[in-house]
């Protein structure tokens, strides 16, 4: 199949929602709902949810909430094809305390087995990866598997991406993030990388010190999230940068908005937009998905009319 392939894990996202004021030491009353997660699998039905085509080579369990999650992400239009079924640890689970803002207060992640999926890349990655237009790889996962998917884009020639996790792997593998076609992170996840925090930085410096920086870390093009302050994005092949504010939005829940951003951005990037304008596509997907309590946005059909002129 044809499109974008998402290589990653599948999670259970445990959020609870306080319903009034958060202590984080004392007992809050609220809701507590079980989701379906994970960065990799919010990001493959992010692009599904947009008519776009995608595919996501994971790992799920033969049990109920496995079958769950294989069903609807095939129901929204993704090719499971490449999810492979395992007995045990085959699905994640991370665990999140959203405060009465929406904002995420607390997180435990306990993450799946790596083996399989390993596994399932050495027996499946060249006919998968040789099919595909483009690759969103979840990096923090597993240097082997990594190498693996590395190797196979080069050999094949495609664009590759990444969705950022505990950032262990890339700060250990710098050359990992060299292969990378563009590089999408928060400030947090830019500050670990370029030794400072970055957290109190205005767009403008954040811009320049990215035009300043990005020779280092060594990949083709950059592009920054801020939060409610937007992005900042710099390409080295053309030398063009910017700001793209953000779309003011009632915040329901943030959680999934830095994977919504990533699946926009790489999206518009695979339809030959400029990455200015590829921004500005993840920045829509981004406002679109903190409107709900869900990790990804509603499946929207005409979602692409608003970038038609």
């Amino acid at each position: 199949m044809a499109g974008t392939l998402v290589i990653g894990f599948v999670f259970v996202d445990i959020k609870g929602f306080a319903a009034g004021d958060y202590n984080p030491r004392g007992r809050n009353l609220g809701e507590v709902r079980f989701i379906h997660g994970g960065v990799s699998r919010n990001v493959a039905e992010n692009i599904a949810n947009t008519g776009m085509p995608v595919s996501f080579a994971s790992l799920t369990e033969d049990s109920a909430l496995g079958n769950d999650v294989k069903k609807r992400l095939w129901a929204h239009g993704c090719d499971t094809t490449y999810m492979k079924t395992v007995d045990a640890g085959g699905i994640g689970t991370w665990m999140v305390i959203l405060d009465e803002h929406g904002d995420v207060a607390g997180q435990i992640s306990s993450p799946p087995d790596t083996a399989a999926l390993e596994q399932l890349i050495r027996e499946q990655g060249e006919e998968m990866i040789a099919a595909c237009d483009n690759i969103i790889l979840e990096l923090d996962t597993s240097e082997a598997l990594d190498e693996m998917v590395l190797a196979l884009a080069k050999k094949h020639g495609k664009p590759v991406y990444t969705v950022v996790g505990n950032m262990s792997i890339i700060l250990s593998r710098p050359e990992f993030v060299s292969a990378l076609d563009c590089f999408v992170c928060n400030e947090i996840e830019a500050g670990r990388i370029f030794g400072k925090d970055l957290t109190q930085t205005s767009p403008e410096d954040m811009l320049a010190l990215l035009k300043a920086r990005i020779a280092k870390v060594g990949c083709r093009a950059m592009v920054i999230t801020m939060g409610e302050r937007g992005s900042v994005y710099y390409e080295q092949d053309t030398e063009l940068g910017g700001i793209t504010p953000a779309i003011p939005t009632k915040l329901v829940d943030s959680t999934g908005a830095g994977d919504a951003f990533l699946s926009g951005t790489v999206m518009g990037l695979s339809r030959g937009f400029a990455l200015s304008r590829a921004v500005e596509v993840g920045t829509a997907l981004a406002s679109a998905t903190i409107q709900t309590e869900e990790s990804c946005a509603a499946p929207n059909p005409h979602f692409w009319e608003q970038f038609s002129n």
